[in-house]
């Protein structure tokens, strides 16, 4: 994905022809924009990088089932009915991504997130797809998690 920058050039219309540039362009008097100031390049990296590693369903799935209460990697596959390696594995990748921590206690590893600010991004997610499910038309059943397993990679 390209870099934002403010000194990038201005965009292309699919014609290949320059649309107005900010100094040419002129809001009406009822619309008062203001332009944003961009974020740290490093800081819109990093949140990709984390909405990256929050976006395959089994990740999500686990997301909330941590959401719930801290849990071992028996426990998520009972809950979600998936193998024990791909647990281990989606777990490998949010904990890399400082999404949840594991705590060793005896001889099993007890996750549990790391922010509450990450649990609110996946169910804000969740509860807009459910949105939107209800205006599309509906097509063919989606597959559950467990099937997901055989062509999901981390």
């Amino acid at each position: 994905m390209p870099a934002v920058s403010p000194d990038s050039e201005p965009a292309r219309s699919t014609a290949g022809l320059a649309l107005d540039s900010t100094a040419d362009h002129v809001h009406s008097p009822e619309r008062a924009a203001r332009p944003v100031p961009l974020r740290d390049q490093r800081i819109l990296v990093e949140a990709g990088e984390l909405l990256r590693a929050l976006a395959a369903p089994v990740r999500i799935a686990i997301v909330l089932q941590l959401r719930e209460a801290e849990r071992c990697v028996h426990e998520l596959v009972d809950a979600l009915g998936v193998a024990q390696p791909l647990i281990s594995q989606h777990l490998r990748v949010l904990k890399s991504a400082g999404v949840v921590h594991g705590e060793r206690h005896g001889r099993e590893v007890v996750y549990r997130l790391v922010d509450e600010h990450l649990a609110h991004i996946v169910v804000d997610a969740a509860a807009h797809a459910e949105e939107i499910s209800g205006t599309r038309s509906h097509g063919p059943a989606p597959r559950s998690i467990a099937s997901q397993q055989e062509t999901e990679t981390a």
